[in-house]
């Protein structure tokens, strides 16, 4: 072994087992990161000062019902983002296979797409506007994202590209063999840990990125200015961190040093301009 190749941690994908009964780390982080995201919308709506005219969009008490809005669209957006934006031939071919989600497989676009679809829901049943609870929303993402990087780390997947740098981990241990027939998916060569490169780009740096914009720049004040903010940022983070990451094999977006990632980000980026395109000007207009 050399210095530039690092064991992976002997670490336990399943966190509690208690009979048939097993709790991953992955389930945990969407867990955790769900109900820290709805303690820290909370929190935002508590600070009126951050809102137009004083005045938050709607009450605390209505996270409540917000957050089950966003965890049926999380799961079903980034089940079937994966299927269909991953995946499409294989689970075409066995459609039962959709339905197991407990062996993984979630993508981050489809869970956005998901939400997005729940937000616009929550929005016109509450009577509340859809862009300051898109903007309420997207400020908290970033820290469920640190949870799921991680969680990403422990389950060895979504590993990176093969590195000689000091800092690269070898995914393979008796653990992950336990879980993945015998075989490890990273091979025995060193790679990056581009799981928690994501974990610093697209979760802390981005969540204190959009915290200065709320609190310093009150850009909450902007109806869509905070949710362009994060999808721009969100879609550079990940578009950088895919430079590293291994690319996910035979998709057609594979092309040169583009990759799915990288190509299901840059709508984002189109998008989040907009918004924030559109928020400068009502933002303008209104100071």
């Amino acid at each position: 072994m050399t210095f530039a190749q690092i064991p992976f941690p002997n670490l336990d994908p399943v966190a509690l087992e208690v009979g048939f009964l097993s709790i991953k780390w992955y389930g945990l982080a969407y867990l955790v990161g769900l109900l820290i995201g709805w303690y820290y919308v909370r929190r935002l709506l508590s600070e009126q000062h951050l809102w137009p005219d004083g005045k938050a969009p709607f009450a605390p008490a209505k996270v409540d019902d917000l957050l089950i809005y966003i965890t049926v669209g999380v799961i079903l957006g980034g089940r079937l983002g994966f299927v269909c934006l991953y995946e499409p031939d294989y689970y075409l071919a066995n459609p039962l296979e959709v339905l197991k989600i407990w062996r993984g497989g979630m993508a981050f676009h489809g869970a956005l797409i998901g939400s997005a679809v729940a937000i616009f829901l929550f929005a016109r049943n509450h009577k509340v506007s859809a862009l300051s609870t898109m903007d309420l929303c997207t400020a908290a993402v970033p820290v469920g994202l640190i949870f799921g990087r991680i969680a990403n780390f422990i389950n060895a997947e979504l590993y990176g590209r093969v590195s000689d740098a000091s800092w690269s981990v070898i995914f393979c241990n008796d653990t992950i063999r336990k879980y993945s027939g015998g075989v490890c998916p990273g091979g025995s060569l060193p790679r990056h840990p581009s799981q928690l490169y994501e974990a610093a780009l697209e979760g802390l740096v981005l969540f204190l990125i959009l915290r200065v914009f709320t609190h310093r720049f009150k850009s909450l004040t902007s109806p869509g200015m905070t949710a362009g903010l994060f999808l721009i940022g969100y879609g550079l983070a990940r578009s950088a961190a895919e430079l590293f990451r291994e690319p996910h094999e035979g998709h057609a977006f594979n092309i040169g040093p583009l990759t799915a990632g990288i190509a299901y980000s840059i709508p984002m980026i189109l998008i989040g301009a907009w918004l924030v395109y559109r928020g400068r000007r009502a933002f303008n207009q209104t100071a």
